[in-house]
């Protein structure tokens, strides 16, 4: 069945790194564009990166220069590498398609705590 699984994220000092990973299943990953999205507590679910089919890249400017998005059609996964990490990162971060949003993951939570 149609399926998203956001691992990888967890307790980190400011200035730290995280890699998430979020695996889809069920349906033709490589035919969709990928995004991901935080919400923190008490907020909205915000947009953070988008990947194209194509691989090209977009972001939010608070993550500009310090998170990358990146896929593997390969193994049907889309990663989101962030570094120099800040305290407002702090929130689940959700991953979804880009054209007909399939049910929401669990998401991971990212903490970032001195």
């Amino acid at each position: 069945q149609v399926q998203l699984v956001e691992s990888g994220g967890g307790l980190v000092q400011p200035g730290g790194s995280l890699r998430l990973s979020c695996a889809a299943s069920g349906f033709t990953f490589s035919m969709y564009g990928w995004k991901w999205y935080r919400q923190a507590p008490g907020k909205e679910r915000d947009l953070v990166a988008v990947i194209t089919t194509g691989g090209g890249t977009n972001y939010v400017d608070s993550v500009k220069g310090r998170f990358t998005i990146s896929r593997d059609n390969a193994k049907n996964t889309v990663y989101l590498q962030m570094n120099s990490l800040k305290f407002e990162d702090t929130a689940v971060y959700y991953c979804n398609r880009d054209f007909r949003p399939v049910p929401w993951g669990q998401g991971t939570q990212v903490t970032v705590s001195s």
